[in-house]
């Protein structure tokens, strides 16, 4: 799809349908109000009439408006004026540009983006309107033997500003927005991928093809090159699998040579069967979204690159499956990490710091400004946070205000939790270093201090992902989060927010 930015009166727009805004009740936009007075108060007198109240998430098509020079205007719902913030925002935008998409528009202005939203200015409303845009009209069904048509597709979407000194700070929010939905959108095509097909393997290939076209280093460690440098907690998790493990490493080289990187680091299980302490058959379709921390840092590194930002950004992915086998490590089995620290394996479906723990030391070679994991890590933050909220854990605590500040500016929250060493003495372990597990409670905690032993030369966090990295039941499929926090990180990095 196209996007432009444009200022101007609604009535004086050629386009297929122009968009405006009604709050409840029936209270007409400052858009909507001059299209009405072009109009010699047809739209009024409709609102009048009782067709549209202006309830969040309603809609009125119009045509052959008087007064204007489109061919029709959508009247989109905005909910009561008091009560219209970043929620209800991005629900009139994605409800305008689904209805627009389905009613056969080639093109449409949307006026939506002139609405104040509390606190947020016009570079964020229109930021946020490409990225809603492009997640509203995405879709998988490239495995499908016929595809979902659309009959007559949107093309073309133009998003209005009030002023024209806005234009140059909007035009620059369009193109951030555009590309954080590129990586949300690799992020998403990665995730649903199922895993006979998004292998280890598949990861590698597309990290590789991605440095092509971006201009990125990348490299590739196969078994033999892990096994050389003694990541052995990594390997014991792909010890039950025929895919072999890669470790990927990709480098995007914005920032001035002399500074260091930023580091983020994906968990890359390409599909989770839990090992020997095998999952229940319910739901375990779903484990092939256990690469999603994967997935979000590619379209992180891909959405940077896109944005062409002024920082050095290194990306690191070990990815391998954990499967059941006659080689597969075995509960109480004991394994030696990269650190040299050695690890009681209790439950071989606690796999994901088992191969974070070994990419985090590796980290350390980058000497890093920063350290970020992203991982699908525990059923124990979902029950803590649900899908609204990232699970946010930091050995700092200014690095966690600033990833929460992130979230919060791009929509996609995350929450700082704990990371107390009272938490640390449920690792213990009688026959190793510590323990992958820490017991029942304080789940999504423990696996964090697990990884936090892993971390003391560097600043780091990191953000669990299991409740967040996807959707179940009739919408599932992968939600691309949290590229759009991760990107913002990167952005105030890079002094590109307003």
């Amino acid at each position: 799809m196209e996007f432009s930015i444009k200022s101007g009166s609604p009535e004086k727009q050629r386009s297929a349908c122009v968009v405006v805004g009604v709050h409840e009740p029936r209270k007409l936009t400052l858009p909507a109000e001059l299209l009405d007075n072009a109009a010699r108060s047809y739209i009024s007198d409709i609102i009048r009439r009782g067709d549209m109240e202006g309830k969040l998430g309603s809609t009125l098509l119009l045509h052959n408006v008087p007064g204007t020079l489109c061919d029709r205007v959508l009247l989109v719902g905005l909910g009561k004026e008091k009560e219209f913030r970043e929620k209800e925002y991005c629900q009139a935008v994605r409800t305008a540009v689904k209805t627009l998409n389905e009613t056969g528009s080639f093109d449409g202005v949307v006026f939506l983006t002139e609405i104040p939203v509390k606190k947020r200015t016009v570079s964020w409303r229109v930021r946020q309107a490409a990225i809603v845009a492009q997640e509203t009209v995405y879709r998988f069904d490239q495995l499908k033997s016929k595809k979902d048509e659309v009959r007559r597709p949107l093309r073309k979407l133009t998003f209005a500003v009030e002023r024209r000194n806005e234009l140059t700070p909007a035009e620059e929010a369009l193109n951030q927005g555009l590309a954080i939905a590129e990586g949300m959108a690799l992020a998403k095509n990665l995730g649903n991928l199922p895993g006979n097909l998004c292998t280890p393997t598949y990861l590698a290939e597309q990290a590789t093809a991605m440095a092509q076209e971006h201009g990125l280093e990348c490299q590739i460690l196969e078994k033999a090159e892990m096994e050389a440098l003694g990541m052995f907690s990594l390997l014991s998790v792909a010890r039950g699998s025929h895919q072999p493990p890669k470790f990927i490493v990709l480098q995007y080289k914005g920032g001035k040579k002399e500074e260091k990187p930023l580091v983020l680091v994906g968990k890359g299980i390409t599909f989770d069967t839990g090992g020997i302490s095998l999952k229940p058959a319910a739901e375990m379709d779903e484990m092939k979204y256990d690469m999603c921390g994967a997935a979000s840092v590619l379209g992180t590194i891909k959405a940077a690159a896109l944005m062409k930002l002024p920082v050095n950004l290194t990306v690191i992915v070990p990815a391998t499956e954990n499967m059941p086998g006659g080689s597969a490590t075995k509960p109480g089995d004991v394994v030696t990490s990269l650190s040299g620290q050695t690890i009681e394996v209790l439950n071989t479906d606690a796999e994901g710091r088992l191969v974070l723990c070994d990419a985090l030391t590796y980290a350390e070679r980058f000497e890093p400004e920063t350290v970020i994991d992203v991982a699908t890590l525990t059923g124990a933050c979902v029950v803590a946070l649900g899908a609204v909220a990232t699970g946010l854990f930091s050995n700092n605590d200014s690095l966690a205000r600033e990833l929460a500040h992130c979230g919060d500016e791009a929509f996609d929250r995350a929450w700082h939790m704990p990371l107390w060493e009272d938490y640390q003495e449920l690792l213990k372990s009688n026959f190793a270093d510590m323990a992958n597990i820490g017991g029942r409670y304080a789940g999504a905690i423990t696996a964090a201090c697990f990884l936090a032993r892993f971390t003391k030369k560097f600043e780091w966090a990191h953000l669990d992902i299991a409740g967040t990295a996807w959707k179940s039941g009739a919408d599932k499929g992968a939600t691309g989060r949290p590229v759009p926090l991760l990107t913002h990180y990167l952005l105030k990095r890079a002094g590109k927010l307003d």
